[in-house]
């Protein structure tokens, strides 16, 4: 191998890249980056055996090679370098690095130890902008489970076809996002897919001009996401997802309409005190006010009041703060909309003005 490229170039990809690192040492490899060189490109790749990453840049390709060396130490070099051109030349069982007043050898693994990160791309299912990926998927992505779970569906995010179009579905089952209407186009999807939330997480680095491409490999249960020079590549979780419908509530005694940021701001104080007890708020909501309130004995109590408009019944329900903190920092409109029914029952909170977002929270049991 030998191949030259400046060196800002690929500084961009690397953090990306480090994501699919694996960083337990199970298997050295995985520490490692596979760095091909091949028809003016070089290619980086990185994998973890959940997630994998290719990302590439133009080169100067004088003699094709494929090496894999540790990602640490080749990331903590280039982020140090200046932008100035970089070559690569192979040598026997080192890769050689030089630059303007900089010399570097790495030792060489074997590369057909590397992972092959897929297969075949599959079948494209639809073709997405950046903005669309953020809006959409950033209001969902959340509200999957984070933590182990013996049910391994709810660390996913759910895409299934309804009838207006895909809709996206994410809970840890104490709360659940919906987004309808991602994309019209329906017939490639053959079934509803599960990806886990952290390949939808990842998803949203990805930073790009073009359009990302969505493929699905049915032959070895991948999806892939592909841009003009990165592919990220994630397993799907190949298990029944819960019967989310049966959970959101069709009808409501009270429904309210408020400022999202003055209610943030509102729960954001709250909280302050809510620490102390399991971190529960309160909301009391009337025709014209919605009450935000915590106490804890140990520490003291505050309430603060924020204009609104109800209609339906008056009534209250307490929710774990840091669930309403997160729906109402991720959502990027003025105005949302709050449904309920009674303390016990589930809160459902709307975009006012647009019917094909969801955010359910289960509520919490509270003396008194």
């Amino acid at each position: 191998m030998k191949v030259s490229f400046l060196s800002d170039k690929l500084q961009e990809k690397l953090a990306f890249l480090n994501h699919a690192v694996s960083i337990r040492g199970q298997l050295p490899i995985l520490s490692c980056f596979l760095i091909e060189a091949g028809k003016g490109k070089l290619h980086i790749s990185s994998t973890d055996l959940e997630i994998g990453i290719t990302s590439s840049i133009a080169a100067n390709v004088e003699k094709e090679g494929k090496v894999a060396i540790p990602a640490k130490n080749f990331t903590d070099l280039l982020s140090n370098l200046e932008n100035k051109k970089i070559t690569l030349v192979q040598e026997g069982e080192v890769l050689n690095l030089t630059g303007e007043k900089v010399k570097a050898s790495f030792q060489i693994m074997n590369n057909e130890e590397f992972p092959k990160l897929y297969e075949d791309e599959g079948e494209m299912i639809v073709s997405l902008k950046p903005e669309e990926i953020m809006k959409y998927f950033q209001r969902v992505g959340f509200a999957a489970s984070s933590v182990e779970t013996s049910r391994p569906a709810l660390s996913g995010v759910l895409f299934d076809k309804e009838k207006e179009g895909v809709v996206v579905v994410a809970t840890d089952s104490y709360r659940l996002s919906l987004q309808k209407n991602v994309f019209k186009t329906t017939q490639s999807l053959k079934k509803p897919l599960v990806i886990p939330s952290r390949v939808i997480r990842e998803l949203m680095s990805i930073k790009t001009d073009g359009t990302i491409k969505v493929h699905v490999s049915e032959k070895n249960n991948q999806v892939l996401f592909l841009t003009q020079e990165t592919v990220l590549v994630g397993r799907l979780i190949e298990a029944e997802y819960p019967e989310y419908q049966k959970i959101i509530p069709n009808e409501f005694s009270t429904k309210t309409e408020v400022g999202r940021e003055d209610l943030l701001k509102a729960v954001r104080i709250a909280s302050v005190f809510a620490r102390e007890t399991a971190n529960i708020v309160r909301l009391i909501i009337e025709k014209s006010k919605i009450t935000v309130s915590a106490n804890s004995p140990s520490v003291g109590e505050d309430a603060v009041e924020i204009e609104a408009k109800t209609t339906g019944e008056n009534n209250e329900i307490a929710f774990n703060a840091k669930y309403l903190l997160d729906i109402l920092s991720i959502l990027d409109v003025e105005e949302v909309v709050f449904e309920m029914n009674n303390p016990l029952s589930s809160g459902v909170f709307k975009i006012k003005g647009d019917n094909s977002f969801l955010h359910l929270i289960m509520p919490i049991r509270v003396q008194g």
